[in-house]
């Protein structure tokens, strides 16, 4: 909040300091006018500081100028005709000034009331994000954990890229994942799925039974209104993992999402599935059997996950972010400053803006740390050996 409430200060003052602008200009404009030879008028120059007002100033900023300026004009008219109190020709100027100014203040008005209805929808979509996608914790028993979300649409700040974490008596389970579409449905079927996903990875089943669970949860999800065996076209792409506190070997199940990386020493590596999966909400059409990959995990190693939206970003030619061979030499000492450094450079490549929203997860196994003993699950009503449905 004091960080909002600094942000909307810093504008205002901006803003004070810029009236000096067309203020100067009023000053300079009514000077030379009056000492002007009497068949040059500048006054009509004088619209301008109202008009220059409305790009930085709110409705009583513009007035205010608006009304210097009609003064001014006022007054160069008195000085220049002395003889009678106005001629028709300044008459006609203040005039037009007055309506200028009207039609100025107006302008502000209505775009005072969209920034503030635009700030609104800013505010709920963050909040929506907050709650829908909250940020992975930094420690996740004994890994170090990152997460970053970078949406397309500035104005939107959510979409259909999801990730999750949830730690069960033996390790943690991580589930990153890409929701074909946009909009309001693609948040409604990513929260359908991230619910899904943190209620059933406490339970002790193994890594197929979870992935065969999420699938039925979507495609029960994602069913057509008032049909019962007809499917909507809407699927998921995900990546879910079981990571062992203690050492071994990484779990993994690819249902048609992008392979992660382990970067080792500055070396990154592509775990590429032997046995991909469908996405997730296509089981009923292909009924697979899900097939487990693993891959090792060693202490220092750093493990990204991603969605498409950072290897199909596009520079100026057109081509992908080559994402392995822009991290290699990186540093993995600390998951956040790995993602930082990883943003930065994605927007730099891309040229600051992004046509696809992108979701990116580091996971670190620390070199020195020792596992610790996650305690029993959070999840109420979960016992040991208990299969999902």
């Amino acid at each position: 909040m004091a960080q909002r409430t600094e942000g909307l200060r810093r504008p205002e003052r901006a803003s004070r300091a810029l009236v000096a602008i067309p203020v100067a200009w009023i000053v300079a404009v009514s000077v030379i006018d009056v000492l002007a030879p009497p068949n040059i008028h500048l006054g009509p120059l004088l619209v301008a500081a109202p008009a220059i007002t409305a790009s930085f100033g709110g409705p009583w900023t513009v007035g205010l100028v608006a009304a210097l300026a009609v003064i001014a004009q006022t007054v160069i008219g008195l000085l220049r005709d002395p003889d009678t109190l106005l001629s028709s020709n300044h008459q006609a100027q203040i005039m037009a000034l007055i309506l200028v100014g009207i039609c100025l203040v107006l302008f502000c008005v209505v775009r005072e009331r969209r920034a503030k209805e635009l700030e609104r929808v800013r505010y709920v979509s963050e909040t929506a994000q907050r709650v829908v996608l909250p940020s992975l914790p930094g420690r996740l028993g004994p890994l170090r954990a990152a997460s970053l979300y970078l949406a397309a649409e500035a104005e939107a700040r959510i979409g259909g890229d999801l990730f999750a974490a949830v730690r069960t008596t033996s390790g943690t389970r991580l589930m990153v994942g890409d929701v074909r579409g946009k909009g309001l449905t693609a948040v409604n079927d990513a929260a359908l799925l991230l619910g899904a996903f943190r209620g059933a990875a406490h339970r002790q089943a193994s890594l197929g039974e979870l992935v065969a669970y999420l699938d039925r949860s979507v495609c029960w999800d994602l069913m057509e209104p008032g049909e019962t065996s007809r499917y909507g076209e809407t699927f998921i792409t995900a990546t879910i993992l079981d990571i062992p506190d203690h050492g071994g070997r990484v779990q993994m199940i690819s249902c048609g999402h992008p392979p992660p990386i382990v970067s080792r020493d500055g070396r990154p590596m592509t775990m590429d599935a032997s046995r991909p999966a469908p996405p997730l909400g296509l089981g009923e059409l292909s009924r697979p059997r899900y097939g487990v990959d693993s891959f090792p995990f060693e202490p220092g190693d750093l493990l990204l996950l991603y969605t498409d939206g950072v290897t199909e970003a596009r520079d100026s030619t057109g081509t992908f972010y080559p994402l392995a061979e822009r991290i290699t030499g990186w540093s993995q000492d600390d998951p956040d400053a790995f993602l930082g450094r990883l943003r930065r450079d994605l927007l730099h490549y891309v040229g600051g803006h992004l046509n696809d929203d992108a979701a990116m997860i580091a996971i670190q196994r620390p070199a020195t740390s020792r596992a610790r003993s996650p305690g029993p699950s959070r999840q109420a009503g979960i016992g040991k050996g208990y299969q999902l449905p």
